[in-house]
């Protein structure tokens, strides 16, 4: 087996090996090695699968560094795959040579403002386990065509950017999985513009991606806009920042009231979820099933809806622990949403911001939900409905045990028509 070594490569920290790390991958014949050191580049290092071959590189169980000391990523690997996963769209020359483009075993770091890890494009299968990047602009960054990505077990930390970036991609079949993604500034996940089928977020670590001087930050971020992200699923994770302008730990949003069926078919399950302005923020988005995840620390509020079809709550936990001294807001809006069922929750200690809110507050919306939720110590009313329409609230408990009590009104009704209340039990 060759490493890099063989290609003149010093990894001494000092020597520029930016040529030698290049001649390595253009004839190394695959499988390459970088030997336990720090390897110097200054101009990303091109892997073209057209005329490499499949490609394997490993870092040495993470005993190898790649310092990108110039603009853009210190690893592109580019392919010619245009196709599906489907073995009627695969051509042999990607089938043959260009599948399965692995680098694992990594550390990448950033020493240029505009240094990026890892650039991704028109590939089949590439997988990514146990790489290190920090102190990039991005640190996985996934642009145009790809199928079947897995990126596992990495450690994408402290980008001033985004931590793993889908930029108008057309993906379908992703995995992140086992991953820490923290301390990116323009977000832990983030899709843009990107057509997206199949993205699986599952067992990870995601923390403190905010940006103080931003109008918005987000941990998972997904910017739906013209395009349209389906089929997605958020399990298992870990997700929490502090709170930042216009911060959510989760955020997914489409663009406009017509286009609702852009982004939608999500689950976000077994989550914790905790410590941003909005736990989860939802804007433009269908059919989003959420359930037996935990809530606490919603600053503003735990869960926001915005001109939404069909979100399902259920068996969700929102709470503030007497530990974490800061009040918060807590609780859950659905604003010009239609379609939606919330149930089995339990609700304690959510306030309304100001005197005219609630725990729970539907405002504009039709077809909604309230039904068999434990809604605890709220101030200063337990549930709005305000010019809602064919809304009920049935089977609830709103009360406030407290003495002295601070919820002045269990449930209020302003304006609106056709809607049920009944059988809660209330102060």
């Amino acid at each position: 087996m060759r490493t890099v070594s063989d290609f003149g490569a010093r990894g001494d920290g000092q020597t520029d090996d930016t040529q030698a790390l290049q001649r390595a991958l253009d004839e190394g014949g695959g499988h390459l090695v970088l030997a336990p050191g720090t390897y110097l580049i200054h101009r990303p290092l091109r892997v073209d699968l057209r005329q490499t071959g499949r490609v394997g590189i490993a870092g040495a169980d993470g005993c190898a560094t790649l310092v990108m000391r110039g603009a853009g990523p210190a690893l592109k690997l580019v392919g010619s795959h245009e196709g599906t996963a489907s073995p009627q769209s695969l051509t042999t020359q990607v089938l043959q040579n260009e599948r399965l483009p692995t680098v694992s075993g990594l550390e990448i770091v950033g020493e240029h403002p505009e240094a990026i890890g890892i650039h991704l494009e028109a590939l089949w299968q590439p997988t990514l386990s146990g790489v290190h990047v920090r102190d990039c602009l991005h640190g996985i960054h996934v642009y145009r065509q790809n199928r079947n990505l897995i990126i596992s077990a990495c450690h994408v930390h402290h980008c001033h950017g985004i931590g793993v970036f889908y930029d108008h991609v057309n993906l379908h079949q992703s995995n992140i999985l086992g991953c820490h993604i923290s301390y990116n500034r323009g977000g832990g996940i983030k899709v843009l513009e990107s057509e997206i089928r199949n993205l699986q977020i599952t067992g990870n670590d995601i923390e403190y991606n905010v940006d103080h001087e931003a109008a918005e930050s987000a941990d998972i971020w997904i910017e739906s806009r013209l395009s349209s992200v389906r089929e997605g699923t958020i399990a298992s994770n870990t997700i929490q920042a502090v709170p930042s302008p216009g911060g959510a730990n989760i955020r997914i949003r489409g663009w406009d009231d017509a286009s609702r069926h852009k982004v939608g078919h999500w689950a976000i399950s077994g989550n914790l979820i905790s410590s941003q302005q909005v736990n989860i923020h939802l804007a433009y988005a269908r059919n989003v099933v959420i359930t037996g995840n935990v809530f606490y620390s919603g600053h503003e509020r735990s869960l926001r809806f915005e001109q939404c079809d069909q979100i399902i709550l259920g068996s969700n936990g929102i709470d503030r622990n007497p530990d974490y001294r800061v009040e918060t807001g807590d609780g859950v809006l659905f604003d010009r949403c239609d379609g939606c069922l919330m149930t089995g929750m339990v609700l304690k200690g959510s306030r309304g911001a100001g005197p005219d809110a609630a725990a729970v507050e539907i405002r504009g919306s039709t077809a909604v939900r309230v039904a068999e939720c434990q809604i605890l110590e709220a101030e200063p009313c337990g549930v709005l409905l305000q010019d809602s329409a064919d809304c009920a609230v049935t089977g609830c408990t709103i009360r406030d045990r407290r003495q002295p009590a601070r919820l002045i009104e269990a449930i209020r009704v302003v304006g609106g028509a056709n809607n049920l209340v009944e059988r809660n039990l209330t102060d």
